[in-house]
């Protein structure tokens, strides 16, 4: 139960990466600011928070069971909750999905949209009835850069976060006449256990419906660059879970909050042509005619993005 004067703080996702890296810099918050509340689908996957958590578990922390994809488990979660009293929701629960269209199924695609799209719906649906009473609150989505910026062979998951990123832009205008505030984190590539076993999963799969030569363009000439592309200018879960913390502790918290500030130019280059046609065509020859290029540019990059450099990309500030 928190103490008097500490904020109340839900995070969906916490069994391991961002989610974890958030529940655990929160709870271990100095000043003990926040109580922690760390939600998974399945307690059983807990060890690696409880440990991280060390003794701020069962004090500043404490773990709920919430299956976003289920309207019941919703509502049992912030039922349980005392007065159904949130200060801010953190969502960070989502999955990936990463190939050729053709081979996706249309249940796979699905799948992605009821955690990354409609989980979050119904999380802000069952917390905003009771910020908007108390007229205060803060709201925070984990997005991402694919939710600005489409990327080859993401289709479905960029889809999933542009959905998002179009949802809660609208809803923060009404929210802000409450005064509850509404923010998106968007996180570049992030070094995390999940992302390196799917990069490695799908360089293996095969990939029935897709042609040829879509399926050589994925493996050969996609995943390289990814790759690259996540050693040169990938964060880890602390640097977003650092950002995080900062835009929650803002006194005028921003809307869309980049975590990196090496995608801005890209970011930026797609607004600047109101056709579309920079991005795409930047992309497309970044992508299929200059690799080797491109190789050589993130090799420089990596060396350049010492680690004194790496803490300066943490935005806000």
């Amino acid at each position: 139960m928190a103490s008097s004067g500490q904020k109340v703080v839900l995070i969906t996702g916490c069994s391991s990466g961002i989610g974890l890296r958030i529940a655990v810099l929160l709870a271990k918050d100095e000043k003990k600011r926040y109580h922690v509340i760390a939600t998974m689908r399945d307690l059983k996957k807990k060890d690696k928070l409880v440990e991280a958590a060390g003794d701020a578990y069962g004090k500043t922390l404490m773990l709920l069971p919430l299956d976003v994809c289920s309207d019941e488990s919703v509502k049992q979660c912030i039922n349980s909750v005392k007065d159904r009293h949130i200060d801010i929701l953190i969502n960070n629960a989502g999955v990936g999905l990463l190939g050729p269209v053709e081979s996706i199924s249309m249940e796979e695609m699905k799948r992605v949209f009821e955690t990354n799209f409609f989980g979050v719906v119904r999380m802000i649906k069952e917390v905003m009835p009771d910020m908007k009473k108390r007229r205060a609150g803060h709201i925070v989505v984990m997005s991402s850069v694919m939710g600005l910026q489409g990327v080859v062979f993401n289709d479905v998951y960029t889809a999933s976060k542009f959905a998002m990123e179009g949802f809660c832009e609208s809803m923060a205008v009404q929210l802000l006449k409450f005064n509850v505030h509404l923010s998106m984190i968007e996180p570049g590539p992030v070094h995390t256990e999940f992302e390196t076993k799917m990069m490695e999963d799908v360089a293996k799969m095969e990939y029935p419906g897709a042609d040829a030569d879509t399926v050589r363009y994925f493996k050969d000439v996609y995943l390289p660059s990814s790759k690259d592309i996540f050693e040169a200018m990938g964060q880890t879960p602390e640097d977003i879970a650092k950002c995080t913390k900062k835009v929650i502790e803002s006194r005028n918290p921003r809307f869309r909050n980049l975590t990196n500030s090496l995608y801005t130019p890209i970011v930026a280059m797609k607004y600047a042509d109101e056709t579309g046609s920079l991005s795409v065509n930047t992309f497309y020859n970044l992508l299929f005619n200059f690799g080797p290029l491109m190789h050589i540019t993130m090799s420089i990059l990596k060396c350049l993005t010492c680690s004194c450099l790496r803490r300066r990309t943490i935005s806000p500030n």
